[in-house]
């Protein structure tokens, strides 16, 4: 399945499961599962930056951007990241103001299953959209997927909170719960945009470096050397270049040949690289 398809499968999956868990406030009064509705609001949101960013990532090159457009998944990645710290603020306000309230709950074995239904459609979600984010290299549908399943974490923790406060009579857990959760969310939000923020200041790809140099290697008795390999992340694309050492006496023809085939051959085996070989003679 293509990415954008993907994106507009989570959006609509995203509102369905801002209805039920809604519901499932307005059944409890549980300002958990209300800051787990909340939360919601900012997943739609993500998702629909989500979907720009596959639409725009797709495109092909053109004079402006000789290599693509995938960086802008990076850039949701890293806005889906501020996007989930503004639904911890909107958590611990709401939280923070009802924690001396102690509001009365009503119905919560009802709310929770009502909330464990939403929480089963984001745990499909997730999943749908991490193999897709697999399969595609996506970073945008691999930021979503992982926001949706810590939502499903937080979802958990929630119910078992309200379960106590019911057991207790300690209606204040609820408040309690809630800046759990929001702390939850926000390490969750953190992360990504720790990572995002790597991407976008090209780190190193060390994984693909290795096996980088393991094809270069096997092929060794071709050449003198290799070295000065550079590689850097472009969405789901790895650009890297070297410097490639041959004897003196080989034509320039049959260098273009060697390269070539070690391109060829890096393809077959690492096909979201594109690497740059510069020749030198010795």
């Amino acid at each position: 399945m293509r990415k954008f398809e993907a994106a507009l499968i989570a959006i609509i999956g995203g509102i369905a499961v801002f209805i039920v868990k809604l519901y499932a406030y307005f059944l409890s009064n549980s300002v958990a599962l209300l800051s787990d509705a909340l939360e919601s609001i900012v997943n739609i949101a993500a998702s629909g930056l989500m979907l720009f960013a596959v639409y725009v990532s797709e495109k092909p090159a053109d004079h402006n951007h000789d290599y693509g457009h995938q960086k802008i998944e990076d850039i949701s990645r890293m806005l889906e990241g501020l996007f989930i710290m503004i639904a911890v603020l909107l958590i611990v306000y709401t939280a923070a103001v009802r924690l001396f309230e102690s509001p009365e709950l009503s119905e919560v074995n009802l709310a929770v299953g009502v909330s464990m239904l939403a929480t089963a459609i984001n745990a499909g979600l997730s999943w749908f959209l991490g193999r897709t984010a697999r399969m595609s290299g996506s970073a945008a549908l691999e930021g979503d997927s992982k926001h949706l399943l810590s939502d499903v974490v937080s979802s958990a923790g929630v119910w078992i909170g309200l379960f106590v406060a019911q057991l207790t009579g300690w209606s204040y857990l609820d408040s309690v719960l809630a800046f759990i959760v929001a702390a939850l969310i926000a390490r969750m939000g953190a992360a990504l945009v720790v990572k995002s923020s790597q991407n976008l200041m090209e780190q190193s790809c060390d994984e693909e470096e290795v096996k980088i140099k393991k094809v270069f290697i096997r092929h060794s008795s071709r050449f003198l050397d290799f070295h000065d390999l550079k590689t850097r992340r472009n969405g789901n694309l790895v650009l890297a270049e070297l410097h490639l050492v041959v004897d003196s006496t080989i034509s320039v023809k049959d260098a273009h040949h060697l390269t070539d085939h070690l391109e060829e051959d890096l393809q077959k085996e690492l096909p979201n690289v594109n690497v740059t070989i510069h020749i030198e003679s010795k």
